[in-house]
């Protein structure tokens, strides 16, 4: 069942939603729902312990991304191993790990998360454009225990609907948000886990001050995540004390020579107050 809302004409996210839709409409045609369905029973998510994951009190709990592209940087990891790379992140220290399946246009494949998922004991987020119930079996049946969800291509009703969807197969659901109006919608929905993303889907630009003025507005007892523009042991500092409970980084890591020594760097900046501690003085 289709629930996207359509992204403003023309814009990046309106051309990724429409690649992912047609994707979709290809994949279903080739894999009905009742083989997928029987492929998703085999699993055992744990969205609970995803979710704990990034609660880890004392420690920088960061979602390392396996991301072979990105529309903003173009190749990243022109040699790109997921397996390896996520066992690199879970000796850096890795909360979770997130594994793009976007194909189009960020070269990502299922498969990719099914290597992760073999190679890491750690919790796998599946990072893409959901805009159909069809990809939550698909990210359970390839051993995803969370999925992302954009505020910004789903109407109310869809975000509802995808987000119960998700609970009752077992996954977490990382509610995605750029403004003001869009955390509203993440908060009305009911959102236990959300991220507020610094870099605009629409024009990719990235502004670290959309996370610092979101947070003021995070409903309480919801899991917050800073998404993009996190490449620094004073950004992750920042951002701690302000209250945020993880961060989601990728293109600094997938860019760094060795994305899992970039990642114990950033985890040093650990001993900054989380988020109760900064509330406690607000």
């Amino acid at each position: 069942m289709n629930g996207a809302a359509h992204p403003a004409p023309g814009s990046l996210l309106e051309a990724i939603a429409a690649s992912v839709r047609a994707t979709v409409a290809a994949r279903r045609a080739s894999r009905p729902v009742a083989d997928l369905e029987r492929a998703a029973d085999a699993r055992r998510p744990d969205g609970v312990r995803f979710r704990d994951a990034l609660r880890r009190q004392g420690r920088v709990n960061v979602i390392a991304e396996c991301k072979r592209r990105s529309p903003a940087r173009g190749v990243l990891a022109p040699s790109y191993m997921p397996a390896a790379i996520a066992r690199e992140y879970e000796a850096g220290g890795a909360a979770a790990i997130s594994v793009l399946t976007e194909p189009t246009f960020f070269d990502g494949e299922l498969a990719h998360l099914e290597e992760v998922r073999r190679a890491t004991s750690l919790p796998v987020l599946r990072k893409d454009f959901v805009v159909d119930d069809y990809q939550l079996l698909e990210a359970r049946a390839a051993g995803a225990d969370a999925v992302l969800l954009i505020v910004a291509l789903l109407d109310a009703a869809a975000l509802a609907r995808f987000m119960r969807h998700a609970s009752e197969l077992g996954l977490a659901a990382l509610v995605e948000a750029h403004t003001s109006v869009e955390l509203s919608m993440a908060k009305d929905a009911g959102a236990g886990i959300i991220g507020v993303n610094s870099r605009d889907l629409r024009t990719l630009q990235v502004d670290l001050h959309v996370c610092e003025a979101l947070m003021a507005e995070a409903p309480a007892g919801a899991v917050m995540v800073a998404e993009s523009g996190v490449r620094r042991r004073v950004d992750v500092a920042r951002l701690m004390t302000l209250g945020y409970d993880a961060f989601l980084v990728g293109e600094h890591l997938m860019t760094a020579a060795n994305p899992g020594a970039a990642l114990a760097d950033l985890a040093a900046a650990a001993g900054s107050p989380g988020r109760d501690a900064a509330r406690s003085v607000t």
